[in-house]
C-alpha cells in the first residue's frame, strides 16, 4: 500500500516519507515538483524609459528571475497574466531599485521579496516598465521552477524514499508536494488513455 508521510515541514522546505512507491514514480515526483509545478514568473517587459546604466535587456533579465507569489487555484495555464509596473520616478540622489518598487495589479501576484536588487540609478536616471507575468514551468525555462532544490534518497527499506522539497517562495512547500502527486497522477492517466486508444 502506497503512503506519504510528512517527515518534517518549515516555511521553505519540507521533507516527507514515501512509502511502497516504485522508485519511477517517485523520481517523476521529484522531477515534478522541480520544475513541472506551474508558477508564475515576468515573461514579458516593455521598456517605456530607461535611463540607467543597465541595457533594456538587463533589466528585462532581472526582472525575469524575481520570484514572484503564485496561487494556483485562482489561475489557469496558460491564459492567465498579470500586470507589474515599475516606475522609478525621477531620483535627486543615488539609489538602488529593488523589488519592492514592483508593483502588481493582483494582490497575490507580486514580488516573494521586497529586497532583490534591480538596478543602481544615479542623480537623474530612471527606470519605467510595465512588466507581464504568466503561469508556466521550469521545463520552459528555470525562472518557471516551483522549486530551488528537489532531491530523492533511498531509505534502508524497499520501496521507500525521503523526498525533500525547498521552495523558491512561489508557493508554499507542501503545495508544491500536493501539486506534483496532482501532475504525476494526471500525466499518468494520460498516458494510460494513450496506451487503451493504441490496442
Amino acid at each position: 500500500m502506497s503512503s506519504i508521510q510528512v517527515l518534517s515541514t518549515d516555511p521553505k522546505k519540507i521533507s516527507v516519507r514515501l512509502k511502497g512507491v516504485p522508485l519511477q514514480y517517485a523520481n517523476a515526483l521529484r522531477r515534478i515538483c522541480l520544475n513541472g509545478v506551474p508558477i508564475f514568473a515576468i515573461d514579458t517587459v516593455d521598456v517605456i524609459e530607461n535611463s540607467s546604466a543597465m541595457m533594456d535587456e538587463s533589466i528585462a533579465h532581472r526582472l525575469g528571475m524575481i520570484p514572484l507569489k503564485t496561487e494556483l487555484s485562482r489561475f489557469n495555464e496558460p491564459d492567465s497574466r498579470v500586470l507589474l509596473v515599475l516606475d522609478s520616478g525621477n531620483k535627486e540622489t543615488s539609489e538602488i531599485v529593488t523589488s519592492a518598487d514592483l508593483l502588481s495589479q493582483d494582490e497575490v501576484v507580486k514580488p516573494t521579496s521586497n529586497k532583490i536588487s534591480i538596478a543602481y540609478l544615479a542623480p537623474g536616471q530612471k527606470i519605467k516598465v510595465e512588466a507581464y507575468a504568466r503561469l508556466g514551468r521550469g521545463t520552459e525555462h528555470a525562472k518557471w521552477n516551483s522549486s530551488n532544490v528537489s532531491i530523492l534518497t533511498h531509505t534502508d527499506k524497499n520501496n521507500e524514499y525521503e523526498l525533500t522539497v525547498e521552495t523558491t517562495g512561489a508557493l508554499e512547500p507542501k503545495e508544491i508536494v500536493i501539486a506534483g502527486v496532482d501532475e504525476l497522477a494526471k500525466r499518468l492517466e494520460e498516458f494510460k488513455e494513450i496506451l487503451v486508444n493504441f490496442k
